[in-house]
């Protein structure tokens, strides 16, 4: 849908919720125009879809303009001229972006109860009756994981970005290697580089570590003996003194076995990822996943003996060839493991995935609203709570993406990572550093997105992590 802007510049704002109103290559025309008076500023939607037209305005007091409060009133004369359109009321309501809890949360970290909360997700944004529980939910996770950390705390990152082979539905910026392994030497050597002088400036600066996550990719495509050589360079690179979660993204079950999750487990590592996607085989083998069912629940028990404390299994709601049949199925399988955190994921279409194109045997939006709705209600049922969620773009049915937990064992470096609450430090090829300064303000770092780039270009890396610090400072 064409967006054109009058009397403002402001489309960030706007375009993301029409992202998320409309789908990819809707055609329509859009005009979002801002009038400025004396004493009141007009905010004016008017879009025009299969031959009709709607149109909403919403008003702000001149003097009482802020950015937010603009923002806000270009987004609601938006969303009240294109529900007119819409054969339903959308879930999120005028909420854009990939955080819609972003709101609720900064709204109780600075005073406001559940109750005002949901009174803004329900008067000012029009969100849904489950939204708001869902949203509110999270908030209240993330104002408890907030009160954990000290001004000088910060959480790590360690990417690797490489995995045995792609799944059908990734879009990750990650290396296939197959057979082929001659990368990975020299990337653990750059990386080696990155956390000895990341610990040498975190050591200088009086900053201490709080949580790490390595993520990728899938970390345990490393062998053995180079995720025991990664996990030593971690230990003596960081004073871990104050770290309170520790955790691994085994992800693939045909990456693990007991060996590796025992050394993984032995060098701190307390939380363990280990992702089925789905329980029904034909749906692995259609989404590219070369492992079965029975792996996931070996992994799963070798994990539990293993002593880790909690073990996170994700799930995807649309998969292809999948149907609501199969993922209840595969939800109520991982459920009877009784892991700590259980992430439900929708399926997202993205440019890089090989779905994007082929997008075959996919599930409708409809069998996907049936698969959240049952998982949301599951979950909830068997004593777990939504503790993080996130949206991400051209997602099945414009859902989103919840983690849930249960006996009080939220992965505080999800919420941290994507509430942005405080500094995280992202080490290895494709990491974005989240620097949040005093002022309140945060900016990004990045990394090198592609390995070769990154073993290549690990003194700029380097030089990049000292100019941060020297910021922060």
């Amino acid at each position: 849908m064409n967006l054109t802007l009058i009397g403002h510049d402001d489309r960030y704002a706007v375009e993301q919720l029409q992202m998320s109103l409309f789908p990819e290559g809707t055609a329509g025309e859009a005009v979002s125009t801002l009038h400025r008076g004396n004493t009141w500023l007009t905010a004016m939607a008017k879009i025009t879809l299969d031959g009709k037209t709607a149109t909403a305005s919403r008003r702000l007091k001149a003097s009482e303009e802020t950015v937010r409060l603009r923002r806000r009133a270009l987004q609601q004369s938006y969303y009240l001229a294109a529900i007119q359109l819409l054969p339903e009321l959308p879930a999120w309501g005028a909420l854009a972006g990939v955080r819609p809890t972003k709101i609720t949360t900064k709204h109780m970290l600075e005073g406001g109860s559940v109750k005002s909360a949901k009174k803004l997700l329900q008067d000012v944004y029009y969100v849904t009756k489950e939204r708001q529980e869902l949203a509110l939910d999270c908030s209240q996770s993330t104002v408890a994981a907030a009160k954990l950390l000290e001004p000088t705390d910060v959480s790590l990152y360690v990417g690797i970005p490489f995995c045995p082979t792609r799944c059908a539905y990734c879009s990750f910026v990650s290396r296939s290697i197959g057979k082929r392994t001659e990368l990975l030497e020299p990337y653990l050597a750059a990386l080696t580089k990155e956390l000895e002088e990341t610990g040498r400036l975190l050591a200088n600066s009086g900053r201490q570590v709080r949580t790490i996550y390595i993520g990728g990719g899938t970390p345990t495509t490393l062998t053995h003996d180079q995720l025991a050589r990664l996990l030593d360079a971690i230990g003596d690179s960081f004073d871990l003194s104050r770290c309170i979660e520790f955790t691994v993204e085994g992800g693939r079950p045909d990456t693990l076995d007991e060996e590796k999750l025992r050394t993984i487990r032995a060098h701190g590592a307390d939380r363990m990822s280990i992702n089925p996607q789905t329980m029904i085989d034909s749906v692995l083998k259609a989404s590219g996943r070369p492992h079965r069912a029975e792996d996931v629940v070996r992994s799963y028990q070798q994990a539990v003996d293993a002593g880790y404390k909690a073990i996170n299994m994700d799930l995807i709601a649309g998969l292809p060839t999948d149907t609501v049949d199969g993922f209840c199925r595969s939800l109520n399988q991982v459920a009877a493991l009784n892991p700590a955190n259980i992430t439900v994921h929708t399926l997202a279409l993205k440019k890089g995935a090989d779905l994007f194109e082929k997008r075959a045997g996919l599930s409708t939006a409809a069998e996907v609203t049936e698969m959240v709705a049952y998982a949301n209600q599951t979950l909830r049922s068997l004593g777990y709570k939504p503790y993080y969620l996130y949206r991400q773009k051209y997602m099945s049915g414009s859902f989103e993406n919840v983690g849930w937990s249960r006996d009080g064992l939220d992965c505080l470096y999800n919420i941290y990572m994507m509430e942005e609450v405080h500094t995280i430090l992202s080490l290895g090829g494709g990491g974005m550093n989240k620097v949040n300064f005093p002022d309140g303000s945060l900016r990004r770092f990045h990394n090198p997105k592609f390995p070769e780039q990154y073993i290549e270009m690990i003194d700029d890396v380097l030089k990049q992590k000292r100019e941060m610090f020297d910021l922060m400072r």
